[in-house]
């Protein structure tokens, strides 16, 4: 078992100079650090199978599910279903840190829209 953090685990890119790291990486759980900029966010989209759960660290989230949208402050969480779309936004001038768990992994389930 190894201790895994930013600094030791792969990295990747999405979205608007937005930045990942793969904290856990299997095909029935991912585990995912994330980092957006201030002003960013992603495409809509949904998962066919994954259901996630976003945690947030740092900042505050602004998140769209179908047609509604939900503010989620750090230390608290926004669970998202298969099959519904969504997407995030940093609304803030301040990174927005957070936990995205998907189960099963959602690489390779997404469909954008």
């Amino acid at each position: 078992m190894a201790i895994k953090s930013t600094e030791n685990t792969e990295h990747y890119t999405w979205g608007d100079n937005c930045d990942g790291w793969h904290l856990l990486k299997s095909d029935s759980l991912s585990i995912i650090q994330e980092k957006m900029p201030a002003q960013t966010s992603e495409g809509l989209h949904f998962h066919n199978t994954a259901q996630q759960f976003f945690f947030i660290l740092k900042g505050t989230a602004t998140f769209q599910i179908e047609e509604e949208v939900f503010e989620v402050n750090e230390n608290k969480g926004f669970h998202v279903l298969p099959h519904q779309k969504h997407r995030i936004f940093n609304y803030t001038e301040l990174a927005l840190e957070f936990l995205v768990i998907s189960e099963p992994k959602s690489h390779g389930d997404r469909v954008n829209l």
